[in-house]
């Protein structure tokens, strides 16, 4: 499974919009689980841009892994990609809570970007894979729709994300 964040610019205003320093516009972003292949499985709710990739980050799992149970997808003994803004020790803690084998690129800041204990592990081919979900925010940014924001309410911009959930998966079959 991989794990990644999309910002998306926001025009118009609405509900969960931060600013963003780095980008210099108030965005609004979702954190997106996809499989091994970059097809969508998950997402979260909308989130205001102006936190950090770790900001209410077991919150947001809670979401997800929700989801996958919903959809009957059985999430233990995976392994996770993700990058170095979800290294935290919180996020890797709650991964091994719900059987998940967190794969996270060690974030410079933290001092550490090879693992440290026995429990931590880091596999440089399994990451390698991550591209995928890069590959799916690329797909997601060919919708016109999604790739600025212009919707107010975060529940029809969240909507129109499972719209093309539904598209980019009829594109595979």
């Amino acid at each position: 499974m991989q794990l990644d964040r999309s910002h998306t610019p926001v025009k118009r205003g609405g509900m969960q919009v931060g600013y963003q320093g780095r980008k210099k516009t108030k965005t609004s972003n979702l954190l997106f689980l996809t499989d091994n292949r970059g097809l969508p499985l998950a997402c979260s709710n909308v989130i205001a841009e102006q936190h950090n990739d770790a900001y209410k980050l077991e919150a947001y799992m809670i979401q997800i892994l929700s989801q996958l149970k919903n959809a009957n997808l059985n999430h233990r003994g995976l392994f996770l990609n993700a990058d170095a803004g979800f290294d935290t020790e919180s996020f890797k803690t709650y991964c091994r809570e719900q059987e998940i084998i967190p794969n996270i690129y060690g974030n410079p800041r933290n001092g550490n970007i090879e693992p440290q204990n026995h429990e931590s592990i880091y596999d440089r081919l399994l990451y390698k894979c991550r591209y995928v979900i890069e590959r799916t925010n690329a797909w997601f940014d060919a919708f016109k729709t999604l790739l600025v924001r212009f919707e107010t309410n975060d529940k029809h911009w969240r909507s129109w994300h499972f719209i093309a959930f539904i598209i980019i998966l009829l594109r595979k079959v």
